[in-house]
């Protein structure tokens, strides 16, 4: 199964593309030791981020800027530990914490696999949901891509809830909007070109 990221990518030179270029060295430093420490670090922080933006009171608690470090670590670290993350990704969450960019923790997330799909040759297919997605839905998105003739897709996840529902693909150049919003709005087009 595909990868997936939990938002889109974010500008090149941003904050969140720094922190994930200095994880994916720091990655690249330990695979001398561990040759799989690439895979499992780009698994734990995909996890978490998965785990995190699938939880609206973290994501809430990710943006509110009056939580002090300790009550931001004490949290971070606890889903963490229930998430089973290594220690690598541990370390980069004290990091955010300490620079007090824990908020950036979704953008890190998808610079990081981004970096890394473009590294590999892969694709991103960048997929916004009004729910998030199970992983026979992202097992399904995959492989329709794939029949579609892209090759080595990796998923890049935002949830938006203003769509009401189906799904906003966006791969390449290509653009494949099936969100009920987009439907309802091209319907009040053509009511209004009607009358």
């Amino acid at each position: 199964m595909a990868e997936t990221i939990s938002q889109d990518t974010p500008a090149v030179g941003s904050v969140a593309e720094r922190y994930a270029l200095a994880l994916l060295a720091h990655a690249d430093e330990l695979r001398a030791q561990d040759p799989g420490a690439l895979d499992r670090i780009a698994a734990d922080i995909q996890g978490f981020a998965r785990i995190a933006s699938g939880d609206a009171g973290f994501r809430a608690f990710l943006a509110d800027p009056r939580l002090s470090a300790k009550q931001q670590q004490g949290a971070a670290f606890a889903l963490a530990d229930k998430a089973g993350v290594g220690k690598e990704v541990r370390n980069l969450l004290g990091v955010l914490i300490n620079n007090r960019r824990l908020a950036e923790l979704p953008a890190v997330a998808a610079a990081f696999g981004a970096k890394l799909a473009e590294r590999r040759g892969q694709q991103v297919a960048h997929v916004t949901s009004a729910f998030p997605l199970n992983d026979t839905q992202r097992a399904q998105i995959v492989a329709r891509l794939t029949e579609s003739g892209f090759s080595g897709v990796q998923l890049s996840e935002t949830v938006d809830r203003s769509i009401m529902g189906g799904l906003i693909v966006r791969i390449g150049s290509r653009l494949y909007d099936n969100s009920i919003k987009s439907k309802l709005q091209r319907l009040q087009y053509a009511m209004k070109g009607a009358a």
